[in-house]
Order: C-alpha cells, then sequence, then structure tokens
C-alpha cells in the first residue's frame, strides 16, 4: 500500500519550512527510521525519517524547496514488489496517508464511486480500550511511533499500545490509521499560531530613485526573527531601566578561577548568566511572562542567550541555571554555541526560556537597548566593560564599568521589581563571591 511522507513539524511553532537536501533517490530501498531528508526550519536543519519500510517511488516536493506547508505531501514510499505504474501518484500525493482509506473527496472523476464505499470505514469499532490515556498523564511510545502518529495527525492518548509495559508501536500506528482510531482533536488544528492582528502597513521599499542594489532572499529564520520581533515590539510596552556595574573584582576572580581550571576557561558572560540567574531566584516576579488569563511566575530559572549565527541569531537555552555552578554553565554554554553555529540543535534546545541575555561587550557596544524575546517578560542587555572615571569616597578614581539595560514587559513587570531585579544582580556582579552563598 503505498504511503505519502509528509513535511514533518519539527517544532511547536513551525508552519513550513524548506526542504534543503535529498539523502536518497526514487528507487531506492529505505526502512523505517532510515533519514531520507534534511529540513531547514527558523532555527536549526534536521534530519526526517522514513516511518514505514518500501521503495522510495516519487520524490514530490524538490531539494531546495522553500515554503513547504506542514503536514504536505513531499514524497511517496511503495511496499516492497509494488509496481509503481499501478499506483496513482498523484491520488496518493493528495491524501496526505495512505491512499485506499482516507481520500473519499479527491479530485479523480470516479470521486462519486469512490465515496460509497467510505461509510464503511468507520464501522470497525476501536477493538482497544485506549489504555495509555487512562493510565496517566503520560503516553509511552517508541519514537517511530511518535513520528508516524504526528505525520498521521493521531492522538497518542486513545491509541492502546501492544509493546513491552503498553508501549505504543509501530503496528500500533498501522492499524489505528487503517481502522481510522485516534483522530486528532480539531483542537491541535487550532494551536497552529494564529497571525497576529496587523497595527497598520508597512511602508514599500520601493520608492523613486533608488540606487542600484543587490537583493538576499530571506530565510526562514530572517522571516521568524521579523514576525516574532515586530510583535514583541507592537503588544508587548517595553520600558528600559539601565544600571552601571563596576566588574574589576569580577574581573578578578574570574582570573583567579580560571588559572585553577585545566585548560577550561570562564568567561564574562557565564558569570553575567550566573548572576542574573541568582537574582531572579531572590526577585522571582521578575522571571515571568504574560497571558490574557494571569501572568506566569516560573519556578525554574530557564536563561536564553543570544548567539549570533549566520543569517540570523538563536537563543539556546541554561536550564535550571539557579542551580548550576559558573564552570557547568560554561561548559554547556561553549557546546549550545557549538552547535548552535552548526545548526544543530533540537528545538527544546533553544525553545521555552524564562528570560534573555544579549551581550554585545564583546563587539565594543557600551550600551544598548534589546527587543523583549516573546513571550518572555524580560530581556537583560549587557555592554563593554570599560575603563571610566568614578568617584569613591569623596575622591575621584578609575574602575571597569559595565552598563546593563533591563528591557521589560509593563505587563508583567513593574519599575519597581525591574529596578529590584537590576539592585540584586549589581550585587552579585561587583561582589561576585557572593554567588557562591
Amino acid at each position: 500500500m503505498a504511503i505519502s511522507v509528509l513535511m514533518p513539524a519539527l517544532s511547536p511553532t513551525m508552519t513550513e519550512g524548506k526542504l534543503a537536501t535529498w539523502l536518497v533517490a526514487e528507487g531506492d530501498k529505505i526502512s523505517a527510521g532510515d533519514v531520507i531528508a534534511e529540513i531547514e526550519t527558523d532555527k536549526a536543519t534536521m534530519e526526517v525519517e522514513a516511518v514505514d519500510e518500501g521503495v522510495l517511488g516519487k520524490i514530490i516536493v524538490a531539494a531546495g524547496t522553500d515554503n513547504v506547508a506542514v503536514n504536505a505531501p513531499i514524497a511517496v514510499i511503495l511496499e516492497e514488489g509494488e509496481d509503481a505504474g499501478n499506483v496513482d501518484m498523484d491520488a496518493v500525493a493528495g491524501s496526505g496517508g495512505p491512499a485506499p482509506k482516507a481520500e473519499a473527496k479527491p479530485e479523480p472523476a470516479p470521486a462519486p464511486t469512490a465515496a460509497a464505499p467510505a461509510p464503511a470505514a468507520p464501522a470497525p469499532k476501536p477493538a482497544p480500550a485506549p489504555a495509555a490515556a487512562a493510565s496517566g498523564d503520560r503516553v509511552f511510545a517508541s519514537p517511530l511511533a511518535r513520528r508516524m502518529a504526528e505525520q498521521a495527525g493521531l492522538d497518542l492518548g486513545q491509541i492502546a499500545g501492544s509493546g513491552p509495559n503498553g508501549r505504543i508501536v509501530k503496528h500500533d500506528i498501522e492499524e489505528a490509521i487503517a481502522g481510522g482510531i485516534g483522530k486528532a482533536a480539531p483542537a491541535a488544528v487550532a494551536a497552529a499560531p494564529a497571525p497576529a492582528p496587523s497595527i497598520g502597513s508597512a511602508p514599500s521599499p520601493d520608492v523613486p530613485g533608488l540606487p542600484a542594489f543587490d537583493e538576499i532572499p530571506n530565510t526562514n529564520m530572517r522571516k521568524v526573527i521579523a514576525k516574532r520581533l515586530t510583535e514583541s515590539k507592537q503588544f508587548a510596552p517595553h520600558f528600559y531601566l539601565t544600571v552601571d556595574c563596576e566588574i574589576d573584582a569580577l574581573l578578578n576572580v574570574r582570573k583567579e578561577l580560571n588559572a585553577k581550571l585545566d585548560g577550561e576557561k570562564v568567561s564574562v558572560n557565564d558569570l553575567v548568566i550566573k548572576a542574573s540567574a541568582q537574582a531572579l531566584k531572590k526577585v522571582p516576579a521578575a522571571n515571568a511572562s504574560w497571558t490574557d488569563e494571569a501572568i506566569r511566575i516560573f519556578k525554574s530559572v530557564d536563561i536564553s542567550v543570544a548567539v549570533a549565527i549566520e543569517g540570523g541569531l538563536i537563543t539556546p537555552v541554561i536550564r535550571d541555571a539557579q542551580n548550576k555552578g559558573a564552570l557547568d554553565i560554561a561548559r554547556e554554554m561553549k557546546d549550545l554555541a557549538s552547535r548552535a553555529r552548526d545548526g544543530k540543535l533540537m528545538p527544546e534546545e533553544y525553545q521555552g526560556g524564562t528570560f534573555s541575555i544579549s551581550n554585545l561587550g564583546m563587539f565594543g557596544i557600551k550600551d544598548f537597548c534589546a527587543v523583549i524575546n516573546p513571550p518572555q517578560g524580560a530581556i537583560l542587555a549587557i555592554g563593554a566593560g570599560e575603563q571610566r572615571p568614578v568617584v569613591k569616597d569623596g575622591a575621584l578614581a578609575v574602575a571597569t564599568v559595565m552598563s546593563c539595560t533591563l528591557s521589560v514587559d509593563h505587563r508583567v513587570v513593574d519599575g519597581a521589581v525591574g529596578a529590584e531585579f537590576l539592585a540584586a544582580f549589581k550585587k552579585l556582579i561587583e561582589d561576585p563571591l557572593t554567588m557562591l552563598l
């Protein structure tokens, strides 16, 4: 039975992607779990695995195609021994799934005849009860079964597993598809991000008298960055708080730490992450986000750190940063930043942060105001440490000073809370030994 391969949703916010490369060709034999293609999302390049075994009968979407919608058919797999000449490839591709059952309303002319047997399909009652859903919140399924269920639009909570300890396996998904069991609720469709209401329209970039120019096509990443930051400035009422921190003590502690490490280094940015996490632990009201129903105060400090990559920006997340030491943060940040630049981060590694840090100090930027990363409530912009005149005990002195600006969503964090956070952050930065308390 011919089966269509669908464009997978590789992250909760993904609605379309670029089919970058096919790793197999038409006529190649493939097995379930084989990597057959690479997809470029807005943040990374991900691999697509085959959900069944057979022969790749037809490639529908060519390599290099942009803006391929999630769940759109991209290829057709034939069962071993099945003759491509006897299969209506267009009908299989259009069905978005196994050819024989799902398509009661296809384009071919004999549609009325095909519609007659359709009522027979729902007749079989689901034999097994959905034990997986009844036993608890967690549904146990093999990675292949999860991918097959996602591509077929099935709710795993409504499917009973026949594997060890009730685990859902490939065979269970095939039976569910054949019997029409476990169709996802309409809410799954509604979960797709709705377009934000437009506030006015952007001015046209085409005006008389423009000089000659080259056009660089916008990547999916650049489009998503533009959309999310525009929404952030439109809907999150930003305000800004700036504090100057003397970092001479911090630089001395960092120097002593690095002298004791065997080939590893802790950066100023790693210590900034540590201080921010500790400050958020002291002022949890700043570790929050807005919803129309309530303000969410997060119990864990998961810090998103802006990393510049080719063509855009990505924010890998340091999870539970409040419970990690500076060296743990340094090791994790080095690994995440390296894989971010190679486009190898998994969605869970750059989504779901509760607070963001953007550091442009290494570029010599004195201070700046960052745009909030929605749905978070705040982002801390770190400037360069530089020698500045300061007054100490009534006398002029020189200190290394770093300007830090907090951008705040006023719906979530009031001025007093933002100021309290910055005061806690400044104290930790200027007296870094207190980070150990």
